[in-house]
């Protein structure tokens, strides 16, 4: 059992979510991969409409992804997809793409209130974590829900190097004494 800052922590029984991805997708086409593939959420990255996120949300949970540029107005970008949608990510720049090699400043989100749990994303890689620990000290962070790792964390598309995601957990959870 480790112990984190005082407590005590039980390993987890987790289960294993699947997330389909999409990017610029008719409704029936993720409806249709969603029951083919039997995923549990969604996450959509492409230039979604709150009415279309809401009406997939009816019948699966909905993750909506956000590319924030410098001088986006955050909070007025988000308010209209509170009402359909379970969670935000908030991703690094570029037009209708992921994992583009792009990285998210998430001092971006310092200062504003997101009142739903949230996923921060963006090519995030090991030495991101002072940054990150900075950004969970300011109020943005209380519905910070995860941290999505990906292709820098990669031994080859899609196959995790559990080495590297240990050092980043460690790093995270790490205090300084």
């Amino acid at each position: 059992m480790r112990h984190l800052q005082g407590y005590k922590v039980k390993k987890a029984k987790l289960k294993i979510f699947e997330i389909g991805v999409f990017v610029i997708a008719s409704c029936y086409e993720v409806m249709n991969h969603v029951d083919n593939y039997g995923l549990d959420m969604v996450q959509l990255h492409g230039d979604e409409t709150p009415h279309y996120c809401a009406k997939l949300s009816d019948y699966i949970s909905v993750i909506k992804a956000f590319r924030i540029i410098e001088n986006d107005h955050k909070e007025w970008k988000i308010k209209d997809f509170y009402e359909g949608t379970d969670m935000f990510m908030f991703d690094m720049e570029g037009v209708g793409s992921i994992a583009s090699g792009r990285k998210f400043n998430n001092a971006r989100l310092k200062g504003i209130t997101i009142h739903k749990p949230f996923l921060l994303s963006g090519d995030i890689e090991h030495g991101d974590e002072p940054a990150i620990k900075k950004l969970m000290k300011d109020p943005v962070s209380k519905n910070l829900f995860a941290i999505n790792i990906n292709s820098k964390f990669e031994l080859a598309r899609g196959i995790k190097n559990m080495d590297k995601v240990r050092r980043f957990v460690d790093e995270m959870t790490a205090t300084k004494k």
